[in-house]
C-alpha cells in the first residue's frame, strides 16, 4: 500500500494496536481512534515505544457517536475499522450496547466514508458470524448463524457495510479473521487464559467447555492480511477470511500451552465460563484458498509448527512481569 493517511478505530485494542504499529512502521501517517475515558489512557498504545507513539495523531472518542466519527474521518484515504465489543459472554448481558456500539458505530462509519470520500474502508469482521460449522473447511459462501447477540450485530454490521457497497459505489473490502492470538490480547480470551494462570503459577486451569474447535491465527498473520486487503483492489466489495486452514480443540490446545511452557497442569471446566447450550460455536475452520488467489496471502504461522511457534511467541511476552502485571489471573473476566 503506497503511504497514506488512515484511520484505524479501535487502534487502543489488541488486533488494533498491532496494525497501528505497523502502519507506523511503513511509514503512513496514522489517526488512532481510541475510547474517550477520564485516565486519557491510549490502550495498548501506551505501551508501545515513544518513537511510535510521536508518529500518531490520536483521536479520542466514541464510535457510536456520528459526530466525533465524521470528525476523525475527515481527511483521512483509507480507514481501518476494527472499533467494536468482542466479547462473547459479556454480550448476553448488554446485547443493546452491542448494537449501539457495533452495528451504529458501523454505519457511522460507513457514512462518513461516504460523506468524505474515503478511498477505500476496510471493515471488520469475525469468524462468529458463521457459527457452528455446517462443512469444513467453511469458505466466504458458508451460511451465517447468528449463535450470540455479539455475532448477530457483526452479521449485521457487514450487511451495512455490503449495503452501502452496493447502493452508494462506497470501496469496501470485508476481512473475516478467525481466532486471532498474540501479544496484547485480552484475558477473556482463550489463550490468554491458559497461559496467564500459568505464569502466574497456577497447576489446575480453569476453562469452559473443552471440545470445540478453532482455526488459530497469530496477530502478525492477521495484520498481514489487512495490509494485503488495503493493498488490493481486488478485494473491493470481497469478504475475505483469513485463517490457518488448520483447527485445534480447546483441550488439545491447552495442553500445547502447558507443553510449550514446560508445565504440567490439570483442567477443570468452570460453570460460569460456559455459554449456554445452543450458543456455543462447537466447530470454526477456515478455507484461506479465496486470500491466496485474490490477495497473496498466506499464513507464515501455518499449521501445528506455526501454531507452536505463535504459541512461543505469545507465551514468551505474558511470561515477562511487566507484560504480565497488566492481567488479573485470578479473575474471570467476561
Amino acid at each position: 500500500m503506497k503511504r497514506k493517511t488512515v484511520l484505524v478505530t479501535g487502534a487502543d485494542g489488541f488486533i488494533g494496536s498491532h496494525l497501528t504499529e505497523t502502519l507506523v512502521r511503513q511509514g503512513h501517517k496514522v489517526r488512532a481512534f481510541v475510547y474517550y475515558n477520564s485516565f486519557n489512557s491510549w490502550g495498548w498504545l501506551d505501551t508501545l515505544g515513544k518513537a511510535i507513539q510521536d508518529e500518531l495523531e490520536v483521536f479520542s472518542g466514541d464510535i457510536s457517536d456520528p459526530f466525533a466519527v465524521h470528525n476523525a474521518v475527515e481527511g483521512c484515504s483509507v480507514i481501518f475499522h476494527l472499533a467494536a465489543l468482542i466479547a462473547i459472554p459479556y454480550s448476553y448481558q448488554a446485547p443493546a450496547s452491542y448494537v449501539e456500539t457495533n452495528v451504529m458505530g458501523t454505519l457511522n462509519i460507513l457514512q462518513a466514508a461516504r460523506v468524505c470520500g474515503v478511498e477505500k474502508v476496510v471493515h471488520t469482521s469475525t469468524s462468529e458470524v458463521y457459527g457452528t460449522a455446517k462443512y469444513v473447511p467453511m469458505d466466504e459462501q458458508h451460511p451465517l448463524q447468528a449463535q450470540s447477540p455479539y455475532s448477530a450485530t457483526k452479521i449485521a454490521a457487514d450487511q451495512l457495510a455490503l449495503s452501502f457497497y452496493r447502493s452508494f459505489g462506497l470501496p469496501i473490502a470485508i476481512i473475516r479473521p478467525f481466532n486471532t492470538y498474540g501479544p496484547r490480547q485480552s484475558a477473556r480470551a482463550v489463550i490468554p487464559t491458559i497461559i496467564t494462570q500459568i505464569a502466574a503459577g497456577k497447576e489446575k486451569i480453569k476453562l469452559g467447555t473443552l471440545e470445540p474447535t478453532r482455526d488459530l491465527n497469530y496477530v502478525k498473520d492477521t495484520v498481514s492480511g489487512f495490509m494485503a486487503v488495503a493493498s488490493s483492489d481486488k478485494a473491493v466489495g470481497e469478504v475475505i477470511n483469513i485463517g490457518s486452514n488448520y483447527e485445534i480443540s480447546i483441550g488439545d490446545l491447552a495442553r500445547l500451552i502447558a507443553e510449550v511452557l514446560g508445565r504440567q497442569v490439570t483442567i477443570e471446566t468452570e460453570v460460569k465460563r460456559l455459554r449456554p447450550e445452543k450458543s456455543e460455536v462447537e466447530r470454526l475452520w477456515a478455507d484461506n484458498s479465496k486470500a491466496k488467489k485474490l490477495l497473496g496471502w498466506e499464513p507464515t504461522y501455518a499449521g501445528l509448527d506455526g501454531l507452536r511457534r505463535g504459541l512461543g511467541d505469545t507465551a514468551e511476552w505474558f511470561s515477562d512481569p511487566e507484560n504480565l502485571k497488566h492481567y488479573k489471573a485470578d479473575i474471570y473476566n467476561l
